[in-house]
């Protein structure tokens, strides 16, 4: 069988959008592991552009051009993973990338690793309101909320979201998520969220674990 991975990772890496696309189609059609394909080639491939946008070696439309690859791919892998998905056994789950924060790859691949461990996810964007996120949360009856924090200038926004559920008397109902490159542990700890995860396979371990507790 044809190296998807592989290949996954080098058209993301060279920013091929109709690539990414053909071999996620050749992927689905040869029965590939979809799962498998998505953390070990195409996140893979993001993870390798995003440490050399970190080295200062490629730029901001380097990025761009990899998403674009990127989401090329899951648009044709998203809806072939909803068919062997369990069906929402584990609840709703809220995620988003926190308000004044525009990013979305890391929590897009998060949203769709978490509807195969079976959750019901509610992806509600980027730059989303801490409101808005509060109100996700009680309008679908949420048994977790993650939010996603590219920036140290909006992990605050992550602190304020949690006097904000605590407020709406969701804390200790929806547990509470974070993620992003300069999240950690010690600042989950500091402000009070329920869960710490670091990745795409840290969360669904985690909030399997969590949910299932």
């Amino acid at each position: 069988m044809a190296d998807f991975n592989a290949q996954a990772k080098e058209a993301i890496l060279k920013y091929k959008v109709a690539d990414a696309k053909k071999i996620a189609e050749d992927a689905v059609a040869a029965g590939a592991d979809l799962v498998d394909l998505i953390k070990n080639g195409y996140t893979a491939g993001i993870n390798e552009v995003g440490e050399l946008f970190a080295q200062k070696k490629i730029f901001l439309p380097h990025i761009m051009a990899a998403a674009n690859a990127l989401n090329a791919a899951l648009e044709v892998i998203t809806p072939k993973l909803g068919e062997g998905a369990a069906t929402s056994a584990l609840g709703n789950f809220v995620i988003c990338t926190i308000e004044g924060d525009i990013h979305s790859i890391g929590k897009d691949i998060c949203a769709i690793m978490l509807k195969v461990a079976g959750f019901n996810v509610i992806n509600a964007g980027r730059d989303v309101k801490l409101d808005d996120i509060v109100k996700a949360c009680q309008d679908n009856n949420a048994i977790a909320c993650g939010t996603s924090a590219l920036m140290t200038s909006t992990m605050v926004n992550q602190k304020t979201l949690e006097e904000k559920m605590k407020a709406a008397g969701l804390k200790g109902k929806c547990l509470t998520n974070v993620g992003g490159a300069p999240v950690t542990q010690m600042w989950a700890d500091e402000i009070g969220a329920d869960v710490y995860s670091e990745n795409s396979t840290d969360i669904v371990t985690k909030m399997v674990a969590a949910v299932k507790g």
